[in-house]
């Protein structure tokens, strides 16, 4: 390489990871400025605890939908491409969860919005993975330490939309097109995802679309299902948790995610140092550890002020699960001499469908239980990632 090309790439690097980060951050922005929402859907649709956690079910169904045709879609067109299409589709379906007038009507939007969003998920982190192989170092935590960002903006922009009685849909609607505005602007900055293997002689074209499927990258997937699960319960249910059973005001039950998401950020921002120097599974180990005993915490206290303290540490726990698995899934297809990008798609897509399901799993939980004790049920995933985090070790 000259030294001229030497001294472009960085350059070149630079831009393609603030452009995807951006990326990131409006995916966040859009997911997470309805999230405040839920509790007036709730009531404005009369829906109980068990028909809303039916209603949520649309978006994993949406999700699943992604998972079978990302993967493929991104190994034929690459993520740049993919990239473009799902954030318009993205922009497109975000008002129909706000114009929603029945059960029915919100789950088909939920279900068009979950799979648009579950594309762009895996597209954005495909991006991503060929971004940090391009850097040479840690930088996965760093993009999700911007979702983290975005997802708080968007939490605060919805509870504000509540305060002035903002329709959901208008909302939704001029968010979408900040998100067509930043795809035609931040597009043009991506990179080609890293090229894909040739076929080893010998070895058949259906061998090699398998190879990557290994019992190693079933686990970390199993572990991205479980943390995103935890991530998307999170989301959906503290502010109905934190005004229905604390009673809190409905303005401050609003906060919940944003301190759970805020936490979320701090952990990232930090994770690319601590994955360098303790290593991945170490970092994954303690923080979900720290989570589980945060959450427990809080969920007992039934105080606000510890409520939310305890779901910002919660935040802080799962934090750099994901972008560690992910990283860790392009190591394991790197190994078997396959593409990042079905193995990310795999990784990816479980694990979005862990962060789409969590909601009905509470919701079923606690219409026949109780919503504290449904919550319950995180600290478990969390001690659960605690103990499969040895397979994150490279």
């Amino acid at each position: 390489m000259s030294s001229a090309v030497a001294a472009v790439a960085p350059l070149i690097a630079k831009k393609a990871r603030r452009a995807d980060s951006m990326i990131f951050a409006l995916n966040a922005l859009l997911y997470a400025a309805w999230t405040p929402h839920i509790p007036a859907i709730k009531d404005r649709l009369g829906l109980h605890e068990g028909t809303l956690g039916l209603a949520l079910l649309g978006a994993p169904v949406g999700a699943l939908i992604a998972v079978i045709v990302t993967g493929p879609a991104l190994s034929r067109w690459g993520s740049v491409k993919i990239l473009r299409i799902t954030m318009i589709g993205f922009a497109a379906s975000a008002p129909l969860v706000g114009l929603a007038d029945s059960l029915p009507a919100l789950f088909g939007a939920l279900v068009i919005f979950g799979a648009f969003q579950g594309s762009m998920d895996v597209s954005m982190n495909t991006q991503a993975v060929t971004v940090e192989h391009r850097y040479g170092r840690p930088i996965m935590s760093s993009f999700h330490a911007i979702w983290a960002i975005g997802a708080a903006v968007g939490a605060g922009l919805g509870s504000l939309a509540l305060a002035i009685d903002a329709p959901l849909a208008l909302q939704q609607a001029a968010l979408g097109v900040i998100m067509v505005a930043g795809m035609i602007v931040l597009g043009r900055w991506l990179y080609a995802d890293d090229h894909v293997p040739e076929a080893e002689p010998g070895r058949t074209d259906t061998g090699r679309r398998l190879s990557w499927l290994s019992p190693r990258l079933i686990m970390i997937a199993a572990i991205m299902f479980a943390a995103l699960l935890c991530e998307g319960a999170a989301a959906d249910w503290a502010p109905l948790y934190l005004r229905d059973h604390v009673h809190a005001p409905e303005e401050l039950a609003g906060l919940a995610y944003t301190a759970f998401a805020l936490a979320m950020f701090v952990g990232r921002a930090f994770g690319d140092r601590w994955v360098a120097r303790f290593g991945g599974a170490r970092v994954v180990a303690v923080l979900a550890a720290v989570g589980a005993v945060g959450l427990t915490v809080g969920l007992l206290s039934g105080h606000t002020a510890v409520v939310l303290a305890g779901l910002a540490l919660y935040g802080l726990g799962i934090a750099c699960i994901v972008p560690v698995c992910l990283s860790a899934a392009a190591v394991e297809a790197g190994r078997t001499g396959s593409p990042a990008g079905p193995a990310l798609a795999l990784a990816d897509g479980t694990g979005r469908t862990g962060f789409l399901l969590g909601p009905t799993l509470i919701g079923g939980l606690a219409h026949v239980t109780s919503l504290p004790l449904a919550l319950g049920v995180l600290p478990v995933f969390c001690a659960g990632i605690v103990l499969a985090s040895r397979v994150l070790r490279r």
